[in-house]
């Protein structure tokens, strides 16, 4: 007789190492999975182009290891930020292209037992929220988490929140994976609050002026990434006990004004007006 293989005792649960019996037997203990959401897109000439999703991944196994969660594979591809210059090893996908590979995801995972997904990503970008806010199920919650829409200001020395290759993404590199930041290559450029506000939007483009970058990386350190994971870390944690489950996204529809469940049961997507929790 062949006994089951026995669940890791410690560690992140992640699905591609476990097998179907293994899967079982933890959604069985706790219905929920994690969904790392990353991208492939410059950060300036002193990060990788895998900087968020490697974020996004750490987060994601820490949580699972403490919780016991299941962690999904990570996508590895967001909606990306235009630029005015091309940088060599970019890749993006659409609005549409991304929310419709989750929703088939997130199908195929809600019929064998998930009932409750946490969408987990760090790219600020409006259209890649959007796309992760609006994804459909048949009866399972779906929770997206932005790492960095958490308060930041008092942790930081030249930028008030989180920008793109900035002083926040640096410095959680260099508490990370030191030996993949440049940090002698980091170049600042700022811009102002309304220019950012659109730039998430993605009605302004990263300048050629700037080296792909934005913000302040020149003043990033390891303390102080240590410091912002940690914060990160612990504000992610109060979410089920803050928000339980009554936080709601608005959005405004080619069928009009919508919350996010509202969207996703008439099957349209839409831009995020607010947030209420």
């Amino acid at each position: 007789m062949t006994l089951p293989s026995p669940i890791p005792v410690s560690g992140p649960l992640r699905v591609k190492e476990l097998n179907p019996a293994q899967v079982t037997a933890i959604l069985g203990n706790d219905p929920r999975l994690i969904i790392p959401i990353g991208t492939c897109e410059q950060h300036g000439p002193h990060l990788p182009l895998g900087c968020d999703t490697i974020i996004v991944e750490r987060m994601a196994d820490d949580l699972s290891a403490e919780y016991g969660v299941l962690r999904a594979p990570t996508v590895e591809y967001g909606v990306n930020v235009d630029t005015e210059r091309g940088f060599t090893g970019n890749a993006s996908l659409r609005k549409k292209t991304l929310h419709r590979m989750l929703n088939d995801l997130i199908d195929s995972w809600e019929a064998t037992g998930v009932r409750e997904f946490i969408l987990l990503t760090a790219h600020g970008h409006d259209p890649h929220q959007e796309a992760l806010a609006t994804v459909i199920t048949t009866a399972a919650r779906v929770r997206v988490v932005d790492m960095f829409g958490v308060n930041l200001s008092d942790l930081l020395e030249g930028q008030r929140e989180a920008m793109h290759g900035d002083e926040v993404d640096t410095s959680i590199m260099l508490f990370l994976c030191p030996e993949m930041v440049s940090l002698d290559q980091a170049q600042d450029y700022m811009m102002s609050r309304e220019q950012l506000r659109r730039y998430r939007r993605g009605w302004l483009t990263v300048p050629s002026g700037s080296a792909g970058s934005i913000g302040r990386p020149s003043l990033a350190s390891a303390e102080k990434g240590k410091r912002i994971y940690e914060r990160i870390y612990s504000k992610i944690n109060d979410l089920p006990r803050i928000y339980n489950g009554l936080g709601i996204a608005i959005l405004s529809t080619p069928r009009g004004v919508m919350s996010d469940n509202e969207a996703r049961a008439a099957n349209v997507g839409g831009e995020v007006l607010c947030r209420v929790f």
